[in-house]
């Protein structure tokens, strides 16, 4: 199995490259059984959106991890990438604020993926 912190790493590297803003690692792991950690990061709009989610795939593929599940990519307003142990959020601004994932997820641990 792949090591999951080198995961977040990758991909907020990938997130960064693109321009991603708000990039936020939340680690889930004592709150929830579906994932170790949420990945949310915002573009400015939807073909930027739909490029984030496509760097990050391509890192992550080049890297052997393998996507379980892709939710959302045909609206391009919040793309879901599923990973297994994380879950990776893309919105548009507006998405992001409404459906406000950091409010809802408070209980995990805000981390630096520099710190993993």
């Amino acid at each position: 199995m792949k090591d999951i912190k080198e995961l977040v790493k990758l991909a907020c590297s990938a997130l960064d490259e693109k321009k991603a803003s708000d990039i936020s690692v939340l680690d889930i792991t004592g709150v929830s059984v579906i994932a170790d950690y949420f990945i949310i990061a915002s573009g400015e709009n939807e073909r930027q959106v739909e490029a984030l989610s496509d760097a990050v795939d391509d890192a992550l593929g080049r890297a052997g991890y393998e996507r379980r599940a892709v939710e959302g990519y045909s609206t391009r307003r919040w793309i879901l990438l599923d990973y297994n142990d994380v879950i990776i959020h893309i919105f548009n601004r507006e998405d992001r604020l409404f459906y406000d994932l950091e409010r809802i997820w408070r209980d995990g641990k805000q981390v630096d993926p520099k710190d993993l």
